[in-house]
């Protein structure tokens, strides 16, 4: 799999997301599809955004008791997306039950999802952990913890911010995957995340994958800014 740029389709309607996609006219995308837009169009928005030939992220962040994940998984495994995800606080029981759910749901001769791990959102910083999650370690060590132990489940990669792919490659090596949300251009409002970097930073600091939504989804001419944002992911 190519080190993607993932466009976040966080969107009100179905009308919406029509419309930007219609902007990039054939080009094959990677799109994340999150809650939001599931719970609203369900599997027919699956099915329709990859018969147009596009790469899908389902991100639901599941996290719940192992068993109850695992047959999840094992129906979402059905929906033949690529990147998929559980959150790394649920445990290593967990994160190992999601994928034996991915394994028993993928079809035969088809290859299961990628399975990546949420460790701490980017919307989450030091005094919140402490605050509100009572968390009184370091943000950074949680991190490099959360990762080593979805690495020790089988997980094949964690969502993070770009800042702590350094540690994490060092935790868990350069295959593991690092995929990063938090992504601004430097012109961009912050908005509701915390830990952000750019696409050219996310390259320099080692990132496997960026997730890009508002700076794309609520431009006048997305299309442009997407090939800018890429150009600058890919240090051309």
């Amino acid at each position: 799999m190519q080190r993607p740029l993932i466009i976040a389709l966080d969107l009100d309607s179905k009308e919406q997301r029509q419309s930007l996609l219609a902007a990039f006219q054939k080009e094959s995308l990677y799109l994340k599809v999150g809650m939001e837009l599931f719970y609203r169009e369900g599997r027919p928005v699956i099915e329709e955004l990859k018969q147009a030939g596009h790469h899908i992220f389902l991100d639901l962040k599941l996290h719940d008791i192992p068993n109850t994940v695992q047959r999840s998984m094992k129906v979402l495994a059905e929906l033949d997306v690529d990147i998929i995800n559980v959150h790394a606080a649920g445990g290593e029981k967990m994160m190992s039950a999601a994928r034996e759910g991915l394994e028993q749901g993928t079809k035969a001769g088809k290859s299961r999802p990628t399975l990546i791990a949420v460790t701490q959102l980017t919307s989450t910083d030091q005094h919140m952990m402490e605050s509100q999650l009572l968390i009184e370690r370091p943000l950074e060590d949680v991190v490099r913890s959360y990762a080593a132990s979805a690495k020790r489940s089988g997980v094949d990669g964690v969502v993070c911010s770009a800042k702590e792919v350094p540690l994490i490659q060092k935790e868990c090596g350069e295959a593991f995957y690092t995929v990063c949300p938090g992504i601004r251009r430097k012109e961009d409002q912050a908005g509701d995340q915390k830990r952000i970097v750019t696409p050219a930073e996310a390259r320099e600091l080692g990132s496997w994958g960026i997730v890009v939504g508002r700076s794309i989804t609520s431009a006048d001419k997305p299309f442009e800014v997407y090939q800018a944002m890429k150009k600058e992911w890919e240090g051309k």
